[in-house]
C-alpha cells in the first residue's frame, strides 16, 4: 500500500519563493522540487548494482536540474545551453530518460512499487514537503514536472523576447503542423506569414501540457490506492490537474483568438466561437477548484489567474453583439445592445481581478498588450460611448447579465495532444 509522510512548514517559516516573478502571460506555480533518494538501501540485492546506480543517477540528475531552474521557472529570460536551446527542454529531456526506468518498479506488480519513499517539495499545497512510499506517485509527480515546464515554455514563446533572450524552442514539425491545420480550418485560410511563429508555437506546448495532464487524470491517478490518492498534496490532487489541463486548452483557444483578430480572413463569426470556447474552457477550470484549498500564494494567484480569464466573456458577448447586428450601420438593437453592457461589465470585472493576480505574492505584471486584451480595451469603450442609445439601459450588474442574449454553444475544438507512457527500460530485462 505503500506510506506517506507530509512535513508542515515550522512555525515562522515560508518556503523560499521569489517575491517578484515579472511578466507572465501563463500561470505557473514554480516548480515541485525532488529530493534525494537512496535507492540502494532499501532495494538491497533484489536490483543489480548496475540498475540501481543508473536509477540513481538519472533521478540526481533531476533533483540538481531543478534545484538549479526552480528559482527561474517563471522569469522570462533563459540562458542558453552547450547543447542549444534551453535549461528548460534539458530538464524535460531529463525527465523523459527517467521515465523508462521508473516504469519498471511498477510492471506487472513489481514488489519493489512500495520500497521506495520518494520526497518532493511542494507548491500549492500547505505542507511544505510530502514523501509517499509508492513508485506511481513519483510517475505522477514527473508528468505534473513535465506540464509545468511545457507552461513555462509556452510562457516563454509569448513574452517579448529581448535581444539577450537565448531561448529557442524545441517544437517538432508535426506538432506545428497540427495546430496550425486547426487553426486555418476553422479561419478556412491560410495562416498568414506574419504571424509571429511563437504563438503558434505555444500552441503545441499549450495541447502537449494538457496532454500529460489528461493522462495522468486518466491512467496514473487510478493506480494509487485509496489512502494514497486521498493524501496527495494540493499540486496533484484531480481538481487540481484537470483544471491546469483546462487552462492548457484555454489558453491555446486564446492565441487563436488573437491570431484570428490580427488575421483579415478571420470573420467575426470564428471569432465569436473562438471567444465562446473560451468560456467554456475556463468555466470547466473553475468548476475544478472552486471548492479546493488552495493555499500558499501561489494557490491564492491560481485561483484569480482562472478568475480573470473566466472573465474573458467579455470577449464572447461583445463579438455575439456584433452578429447580432450585423449589416446595420446606426445605433444597437436591443439584444445587441444589451450583449455590449454585458461586454462592458465582463471586461471592467476583469480589470479589477486582473489586478488582483497581479497584486497578490509573489508580484507580477502583465506583458504588453496584444490580440483578445488589447482588442477588447480598445473597442468595448469606443461602442459604449457611440453605439448604445442615449437611455443605458439597466445599470445593475445581475440586471445587465440577466438581459444579456445567451452564447450560442459550440463544440470545444481543442483536445489534448496524444500521450503515452514509454517502454519499459530493457535493462530491466537483464538484472
Amino acid at each position: 500500500m505503500g506510506c506517506f509522510i507530509s512535513t508542515p512548514n515550522a512555525p515562522g517559516e515560508t518556503r523560499r519563493k521569489p517575491k517578484n516573478v515579472g511578466e507572465i502571460a501563463v500561470f505557473v506555480p514554480g516548480l515541485r522540487i525532488p529530493k534525494p533518494v537512496d535507492f540502494a538501501e532499501p532495494i538491497g540485492d533484489e536490483l543489480s548494482r548496475r540498475l540501481v546506480e543508473r536509477l540513481s543517477a538519472l533521478r540526481t540528475r533531476i533533483v540538481v536540474m531543478a534545484g538549479q531552474e526552480a528559482p527561474m521557472a517563471t522569469k522570462p529570460r533563459r540562458k542558453a545551453t552547450q547543447h542549444g536551446g534551453s535549461t528548460l527542454a534539458d530538464l524535460q529531456q531529463a525527465l523523459e530518460d527517467y521515465l523508462p526506468i521508473l516504469l519498471g518498479l511498477v510492471e506487472n506488480g513489481n514488489q519493489l512499487q512500495d520500497k521506495l519513499q520518494f520526497p518532493w517539495l511542494n507548491q500549492e499545497d500547505d505542507a511544505e514537503e510530502t514523501t509517499m512510499a509508492n513508485s506511481w506517485y513519483e510517475i505522477l509527480s514527473v508528468l505534473q514536472m513535465m506540464t509545468m515546464l511545457s507552461l513555462s515554455q509556452a510562457n516563454l514563446l509569448l513574452l517579448p523576447k529581448t535581444s539577450t533572450d537565448g531561448y529557442q524552442s524545441k517544437v517538432s514539425v508535426a506538432q506545428n503542423f497540427i495546430s496550425c491545420k486547426i487553426l486555418s480550418q476553422l479561419l478556412k485560410a491560410t495562416i498568414s506569414d506574419s504571424i509571429p511563429e511563437c504563438r503558434r508555437e505555444s500552441i503545441d506546448m499549450f495541447l502537449k501540457a494538457a496532454g500529460y495532464l489528461d493522462f495522468a487524470v486518466n491512467n496514473v491517478l487510478p493506480q494509487l490506492p485509496p489512502e494514497i490518492r486521498k493524501n496527495l498534496p494540493m499540486d496533484l490532487t484531480e481538481g487540481v490537474l484537470r483544471a491546469f489541463c483546462m487552462q492548457s486548452l484555454g489558453q491555446g483557444v486564446d492565441v487563436q483568438l488573437g491570431m484570428a483578430i490580427d488575421s483579415v480572413n478571420a470573420t467575426v463569426a470564428v471569432k465569436r466561437r473562438f471567444a465562446c470556447e473560451l468560456v467554456k474552457y475556463w468555466h470547466e477550470a473553475q468548476e475544478n477548484i472552486v471548492n479546493l484549498p488552495l493555499a500558499n500564494g501561489w494557490g491564492d494567484k491560481h485561483r484569480l489567474f482562472v478568475r480573470w480569464n473566466f472573465t474573458f466573456q467579455a470577449a464572447a458577448y461583445y463579438l455575439h453583439g456584433l452578429i447580432l447586428d450585423e449589416g446595420k450601420t446606426e445605433g444597437c438593437s436591443e439584444m445587441a445592445a444589451a450583449a455590449l453592457r454585458a461586454a462592458d461589465e465582463f471586461l471592467k470585472e476583469s480589470k479589477m481581478t486582473c489586478e488582483s493576480f497581479h497584486m497578490t505574492p509573489p508580484l507580477s505584471r502583465n506583458p504588453p498588450l496584444w490580440g483578445t486584451s488589447k482588442y477588447l480595451s480598445e473597442k468595448i469603450p469606443k461602442d459604449i460611448s457611440s453605439r448604445l442609445p442615449v437611455n443605458p439601459g439597466p445599470q445593475n450588474y445581475e440586471m445587465i447579465l440577466q438581459t444579456a442574449p445567451a452564447l450560442p454553444d459550440f463544440q470545444l475544438s481543442l483536445k489534448p495532444e496524444d500521450f503515452i507512457l514509454p517502454s519499459v527500460d530493457s535493462s530491466w530485462k537483464e538484472n
